[in-house]
């Protein structure tokens, strides 16, 4: 073997090994993401286990090196994780946030369902208006925040005589200064409360964009695209919601108010407010299914 030769098999090997790299990574996620939990090794292999057991119970069969979102909706976790899967089928743990998921017994209340469930153009996403609702509250987050619609599904109704219902399932932001203090335990009507600063890293990267960008590559216009997007070469498609039986709260995933200072009174009423309301959902103001399609003005 020539020198020249064995010079370029190093190198597309070396081009190869870079190329099976998540992009982007766990160090992207530290810089980029401010609420964080510092999960340790031994539980990132866990979970990693849990969402390889979910995709095959779900007889999802898409092989595709991507990265894939899965929620512990547990009351003792209430965790949001992303991982990415290599070519070679392994897993690479990126970073995990707090989040909010149904609270259960109030009126209209849905226990977020479990399950794997599939982020299609079919059911398009849409962006927060940035509008308060009747109490004040930012229900999606500041203005230009995305909402990722996983479409009607089936899920546990916790009030009244029970039973199965149909919700709309939806992961986005929330009020920055009222509620994402607050994520890390049960506070929705059913959909994922995330991060803001975890709701631009999905967004930026497009990590759950695959249906998204065959679209564009299709010809489609998208306006909920962000046009200064950086979209991986590995798109994912899949959320996934488990339920860890964990007679503790683990030391890694602590309760909101261990995490900073306490709220003031003035949000703890405003809170309050939302907590007793039932009109107080992840909603803003109605937006119709045509208007998702149509660009912002």
């Amino acid at each position: 073997m020539t020198i020249v030769k064995a010079l370029a098999m190093a190198l597309l090997a070396a081009l190869a090994a870079h190329a099976a790299e998540p992009r982007p990574d766990g160090r992207d996620f530290m810089r980029e993401v401010d609420r964080r939990l510092d999960v340790p090794a031994e539980e990132q292999a866990g979970y990693a286990k849990e969402l390889e057991e979910a995709l095959a119970q779900a007889a999802v069969e898409d092989p595709r090196p991507q990265y894939f979102v899965m929620v512990d909706r547990s009351a003792r976790v209430q965790a949001v994780f992303i991982y990415w899967r290599s070519p070679e089928s392994e897993w690479r743990f990126i970073g995990a946030s707090p989040v909010s998921t149904g609270r259960p017994g109030g009126y209209e209340h849905f226990l977020t369902p479990r399950g794997v469930f599939a982020h299609s153009s079919a059911n398009l996403d849409f962006r927060a208006e940035g509008t308060r609702n009747a109490l004040g509250i930012l229900g999606y987050g500041r203005k230009g925040m995305r909402i990722y619609d996983f479409g009607w599904v089936g899920a546990e109704r916790t009030w009244g005589a029970g039973g199965i219902g149909v919700m709309r399932l939806q992961m986005h932001a929330t009020d920055p200064e009222l509620l994402e203090p607050r994520l890390g335990i049960w506070h929705s009507k059913g959909c994922i409360r995330i991060p803001a600063s975890l709701n631009r890293f999905i967004d930026r990267y497009g990590l759950l964009d695959a249906d998204y960008e065959a679209a564009v590559r299709a010809g489609e216009r998208l306006w909920v695209l962000r046009d200064d997007r950086e979209p991986t070469p590995w798109p994912g498609r899949w959320l996934v919601v488990i339920e860890s039986q964990r007679g503790a709260r683990p030391a890694w995933s602590p309760q909101p108010a261990a995490r900073g200072a306490a709220p003031s009174r003035a949000a703890t009423s405003a809170v309050n407010r939302e907590i007793r309301s039932a009109s107080a959902a992840c909603t803003e103001r109605d937006i119709s299914r045509s208007a998702r399609r149509a660009p912002p003005r």
